[in-house]
C-alpha cells in the first residue's frame, strides 16, 4: 500500500503491515532511497504529516519542519542519524491549523462561468455582442470573478472563436462593476497562451497583475484543465494525463513570469464520475493531479463534477482525501453540474468541509461537449439563494443575477434553468399585479 507523495530522487514511501492510520495520514512507515539510507529531501503538504513512528528495524530519521511560501508545501529537510536501533521512536511534527479553523467569517466566493462554460455547448453560435453584454450585465451584480472565454482551437469549440475580441473589449472598455473584477480565460497550451499574450501586449497598462495590483483595472487569470481519468483526457485533450500535465508546466510558468504575473487556475474534470469510465474515479488520483498542479505554481484547483454524477458521500470522500494529501481548503474550488439534481447537496457537503469558492453559471447554462449526457452547471441564482439562506455572504445581488438569467435565456431561445431565478421573478411579477 502506498501513500500519495511527491519526492526528489528515487524515493519510496511505504506503510508497515501493522500500520494504523490517523485523520492526517499513516503513522507507521519506512522511507528508503535506492535501497539504502541517505540524506533525503521529501516534499510533502503540511498537514499530510501528523506523527512519525519508525520500527526499530530501521535507523531513526530526524525531521525538521519548515513551510515554503512559494510552493505552499511543507519542506522537510533532514539528515540521516545512524543511531542504535530503537524498537519505536516517535517524532511529532508541529500541527497546523486547518483552513476551516483559519476562516472565522462567512464569506463565500462565487465564480461565474456562464460566459465560457455556460455558452460553449450552445448549438447555435452566440453573437459577440450578446457575449459582451452578458459579461457587462454580470459585472454589475457583485460577482468577483467571471470566466469570460477560452483560447482553444475554434475547430474544437467554435463557440469560443471570438475570445480574443472579448479580452480586448474587457481591457479597452472595462465593464462597470461595484468592485474590482477578475476575468478568467482558458489557455490549455502555449499557442492559446500566446494568443492571449498578443492582446495583453497591445494593452500593457490596462490590467492589474499580482506584482502590480490596481483596483481601477481588471485582473486577469489564465486557466488550464486536466482530467481525472485517462479516457476523458484523451477525448477532451487528445493526450494522456501525464502528457497534458507536462504541457501545462510551460503554460503555467509563462503566465507567472513578468511582465504578466498572472494568476493561474487549474481545473480537474470528471473528479466524481466519468462518462466513459463510470463512477469509480480514484480520489487519490485526483489528489495526485492536484498536487502536481500546485507544485507547478497554480493558485487554485477547481474540482469539476463534469457529469453531475457526484453524490454527497463521494464528495466527502474526495475532499477528505485531498485534506489528507495536505491540500488546503483555500486552494480548492468546487464546480458542480446538476445533471442528477445533486449539485446543492454536494455544495452543502463541501461548504461544511470548509470550501469557500464555488463555480456556478447564470440560469444553469452549460454542459460539456466531451461529456455525453451532462447537463448544465448549477445555477448561480440557486447557489446564491442557498448560501444566503445559510447565513453566508456572497456579495452577489440575487435579484440582479435573476434578471440576467432571464435575459440570457430569452436571448438563447431557451427556458430559464434556475428554479430560484424563476421564483424571484415570479414573486416580483405578482407584487406588481
Amino acid at each position: 500500500m502506498s501513500w500519495p507523495l511527491t519526492v526528489c530522487g528515487e524515493v519510496t514511501w511505504r506503510l508497515h503491515p501493522n500500520s494504523r492510520g490517523t485523520p492526517h495520514g499513516p503513522t507507521l512507515c519506512d522511507v528508503t532511497c535506492n535501497g539504502r539510507w541517505a540524506e533525503l529531501q521529501l516534499l510533502l503538504f503540511s498537514r499530510c504529516i501528523h506523527s512519525f513512528e519508525f520500527d526499530g528495524l530501521n535507523p531513526l530519521l530526524l525531521f525538521q519542519l519548515k513551510i515554503s511560501k512559494m510552493s505552499r508545501l511543507a519542506t522537510l529537510p533532514r539528515r540521516l542519524a545512524l543511531l542504535r536501533p530503537l524498537r519505536r521512536t516517535t517524532c511529532t511534527a508541529r500541527s497546523y491549523s486547518t483552513a476551516s479553523e483559519q476562516r472565522l467569517d462567512n464569506r463565500v466566493k462565487i465564480v461565474e462561468v456562464g460566459p465560457r462554460d455556460g455558452l460553449q455547448n450552445e448549438k447555435n453560435i452566440v453573437p459577440l455582442a450578446t457575449k459582451i453584454e452578458l459579461i457587462e450585465r454580470l459585472a454589475k451584480t457583485g460577482l468577483q470573478t467571471i470566466e469570460a472565454g477560452s483560447f482553444v482551437a475554434p475547430k474544437w469549440v467554435p463557440q469560443m472563436a471570438n475570445s480574443s475580441e472579448i479580452l480586448s473589449h474587457i481591457l479597452t472598455t472595462p465593464p462597470p462593476s461595484p468592485h474590482p473584477l477578475t476575468y478568467s480565460f482558458l489557455a490549455p497550451n502555449m499557442k492559446g497562451l500566446s494568443n492571449a499574450f498578443s492582446i495583453l501586449d497591445a494593452n500593457p497598462s490596462s490590467f492589474s497583475t499580482e506584482s502590480n495590483p490596481s483596483p481601477s483595472k481588471p485582473s486577469l487569470e489564465m486557466a488550464v484543465f486536466a482530467s481525472a481519468t485517462e479516457t476523458f483526457s484523451q477525448k477532451n485533450l487528445n493526450a494522456s494525463i501525464a502528457a497534458s500535465l507536462e504541457a501545462f508546466r510551460a503554460v503555467i510558468s509563462a503566465a507567472k513570469e513578468t511582465p504578466y504575473n498572472l494568476r493561474v487556475r487549474g481545473y480537474i474534470s470528471v473528479v466524481l464520475g466519468c462518462p466513459f469510465e463510470g463512477y469509480d474515479v480514484s480520489p487519490h488520483r485526483v489528489a495526485e493531479i492536484a498536487t502536481e498542479l500546485l507544485e507547478m505554481g497554480v493558485d487554485e484547483i477547481a474540482l469539476g463534477d463534469t457529469t453531475g454524477m457526484g453524490t454527497a458521500p463521494r464528495t466527502k470522500d474526495l475532499l477528505n482525501c485531498l485534506r489528507s494529501a495536505g491540500i488546503r481548503n483555500e486552494d480548492v474550488a468546487m464546480h458542480f453540474h446538476d445533471t442528477y439534481g445533486q449539485a446543492l447537496v454536494n455544495t452543502a457537503v463541501a461548504l461544511e468541509h470548509g470550501i469557500r469558492t464555488f463555480d456556478a453559471s447564470v440560469s444553469g447554462l452549460g454542459g460539456c461537449p466531451y461529456s455525453p449526457g451532462a447537463t448544465g452547471n448549477v445555477a448561480t441564482e440557486d447557489v446564491v439563494y442557498f448560501m444566503e439562506s445559510l447565513g453566508m455572504d456572497t456579495g452577489v445581488d440575487l435579484d440582479g443575477v435573476a434578471e440576467v438569467g432571464e435575459w440570457i435565456s430569452k436571448e438563447l431561445g431557451r427556458g430559464n434553468g434556475s428554479t430560484v431565478g424563476r421564483a424571484v421573478l415570479g414573486r416580483r411579477k405578482r407584487k406588481q399585479e
